[in-house]
């Protein structure tokens, strides 16, 4: 019997002015890219919790993204100055704990860039094949 092929569950939070947009125009362009990700659309990334991406990957997400308006052009603001602090902190601290800190990523991805969207899914989900399953992996992730 044919062995198969792991594929990567990506759990994306998107900004839902900017990179949520993206996806949506990545869809309704028809481009191609994997169905590894699954999208969870936050108001803003200044919104997103970092312990709810650690949760996402303590509960087994292969990688966690959180992807959100370019600098300097949040909807509210300062938001996404917020999540790249937080994301720098979460860095950290994953790395202290000994955790693989390079599954949790961070993407500028603006309304008009459906390309870019699906060119960042396509990437990180090469990456995440490469580097294998989540080895906290439970069963009960979908």
């Amino acid at each position: 019997m044919k062995e198969k092929e792991f594929e990567p569950k990506i759990l994306g939070f998107l900004c839902n002015w900017c990179a949520s947009a993206a996806a949506n125009l990545a869809g309704v362009s028809r481009l191609k890219y994997p169905s590894s990700i699954i999208p969870i659309r936050v108001m803003c990334s200044g919104r997103v919790n970092p312990l709810s991406m650690v949760h996402a990957y303590i509960l087994g997400a292969d990688a966690v993204m959180l992807a959100g308006c370019h600098p300097g052009d949040c909807h509210y603001k300062q938001g996404n100055y917020l999540a790249r602090r937080r994301y720098a902190l979460l860095k950290e601290v994953m790395e202290s704990f000994g955790l693989e800190a390079d599954r949790i990523k961070l993407y500028w991805i603006s309304a008009s860039e459906g390309a870019k969207f699906a060119k960042v899914i396509k990437e990180v989900t090469e990456e995440i094949k490469k580097k294998g399953p989540n080895p906290l992996k439970k069963e009960i992730f979908i």
